[in-house]
């Protein structure tokens, strides 16, 4: 393959993007959102040696935590990452959505819905180097939007052109086949493409974000989970070797969803609130539904509640309240305040679960069948908010205060990758 000389902008004034300044990168930065990596799993790789390369960031560097955006999903938080800014900015609220205007139910999987730029576009439109990989495709248009460069999905490897690096696409650079979407190497695929156009292309700026297969089946300490997280810290490693300042964090958390009989907790929202309060009454939105649903069933700890006739909201909110395992119940007006979400894709109000609960829709639209032996893990609420935040070299000490006063979000992350670093 051949080698090319580094592209870094030698731009010197900040890139404005949604409000925020950054810096033009001066090396390669990387930037990984590591989907499904809940602090948990940090703390046992740490511990049982699976994860020198981050054990060593942090002294090296910084490894701290950060919240995600609510909800708790992936399309949010891959969007909040790579704009910098919340939901109520950008405008992807989860994977699915109702939309109130025409009743159309919506599965998140371009950039149509998308109100505001990119950091990654905006560096493209300044002159540095920006590529982009991802496991899954639903988020290609979404992270690539408005940006020059290369970007692919591990589940489509071959639609971008690589002529710039002497191949003829994905498979032939990380030099096998495109996994399957329900695999480990989803993710390892596009970690390892990372690897290579590091190696080759030496871009500015690269953001690769992976699938949470591995965490939907395993859990921390468990053998799978234990040697995927160590293949991502020796990818990390590597980049580091190449000269790559890596930031990472995660989109979201994980945990177990389940009884002490070792079966699904699942609050059936719809069901029960047009049982109470009559058939169809409400419909219930569960924005975790994407296209992997063997990972959850469509089951997380967040949905929408919305009014398809009059009622009483104040005592659908009470009614709620009063399910097994729900944790909070808000108004729309105060979901959107507290957590900074568009109010004109929000439902009446939301219901979210605690951290060993689902909440889902109707019975009916909802198969665990492939769920085999595994227990069910998933994510979606308040009990996933919480997200590892690195940095593989020193902060400046302001970036250090920062993280000092715990007021981390995880797309905070480009900023510290390109503002922060000492």
């Amino acid at each position: 393959m051949p080698q090319s000389s580094a592209h870094i902008s030698q731009k010197t004034a900040p890139i404005e993007v949604n409000g925020r300044s950054y810096a033009a990168p001066r090396q390669p930065v990387v930037v990984i959102c590591l989907d499904g990596f809940d602090p948990e799993y940090l703390e046992h790789g740490i511990a049982n040696g699976t994860l020198p390369t981050i054990s060593a960031i942090k002294t090296a560097g910084y490894v701290g935590r950060a919240l995600a955006s609510v909800p708790t999903t992936t399309n949010t938080n891959n969007t909040s990452i790579v704009t910098g800014v919340p939901p109520a900015v950008h405008g992807i609220n989860g994977n699915y959505y109702l939309d109130a205007e025409t009743g159309e139910e919506i599965m998140v999987t371009d950039a149509r819905r998308l109100r505001c730029g990119t950091i990654l576009g905006a560096m493209s439109k300044a002159g540095v180097q920006t590529t982009v990989v991802t496991a899954k495709d639903k988020l290609l248009k979404v992270l690539a939007y408005e940006m020059d460069g290369i970007a692919f999905s591990s589940e489509h490897p071959n639609s971008a052109d690589l002529s710039s690096v002497g191949v003829s696409g994905g498979e032939e650079l990380v030099g096998r086949s495109r996994p399957d979407q329900y695999s480990a190497d989803l993710s390892l695929f596009a970690l390892d493409a990372g690897v290579k156009l590091l190696a080759s292309l030496k871009p500015g700026l690269m953001y690769l974000s992976t699938s949470d297969y591995v965490q939907h089946k395993s859990g921390p300490g468990d053998a799978e989970a234990n040697n995927f997280h160590a293949e991502v810290d020796r990818r990390i490693a590597r980049m580091i070797e190449l000269g790559a300042t890596v930031a990472l964090t995660a989109d979201h958390g994980m945990a177990e969803k389940v009884g002490a009989d070792g079966k699904p907790n699942v609050i059936y929202a719809e069901d029960a609130l047009n049982e109470k309060f009559g058939a169809g009454s409400v419909r219930v939105i569960c924005p975790i539904a994407d296209p992997f649903v063997r990972h959850h069933g469509a089951l997380g700890s967040f949905v929408r509640v919305h009014l398809l006739k009059p009622g009483s909201v104040p005592a659908m909110m009470a009614f709620a309240r009063s399910l097994p395992g729900v944790e909070l119940v808000l108004d729309r007006a105060t979901v959107c305040e507290r957590y900074q979400l568009p109010p004109d894709r929000e439902g009446d109000f939301a219901m979210f679960a605690d951290r060993a609960t689902v909440i889902g829709a109707r019975r009916q639209d909802h198969d665990l069948s492939a769920l085999g032996n595994h227990p069910l893990r998933s994510h979606g609420g308040l009990g996933e908010q919480r997200v590892p935040f690195m940095v593989s070299r020193p902060l400046k000490p302001e970036y250090l205060e920062w993280a000092a006063r715990g007021t981390l979000r995880n797309f905070d992350i480009f900023d510290f990758a390109l503002n922060g670093v000492a």
